[in-house]
């Protein structure tokens, strides 16, 4: 089994930003403001969260059904 990532960087669709993110383990993030143009990412069609939508690492939940 390995170890959970608990950082992912986030890009933003809007404006190409990216952001490294502590991803909670307790609960998914629904919703995340870009820093740099203020847009508000939700996640795509299907997926629990942010970081799986926008992120460069699912979250802890995802990375835990996948092991």
């Amino acid at each position: 089994m390995s170890e959970v990532i608990l950082e992912s960087v986030l890009t933003c669709p809007h404006c190409g930003h990216r952001q490294r993110e502590t991803m909670p383990t307790d609960a998914c993030l629904f919703f995340y403001q870009c820093s740099r143009c203020e847009a508000l990412l939700r996640p795509k069609p299907g997926d629990c969260c942010v970081f799986c939508s926008w992120g460069d690492v699912p979250c802890p939940s995802i990375q835990a059904v996948r092991e």
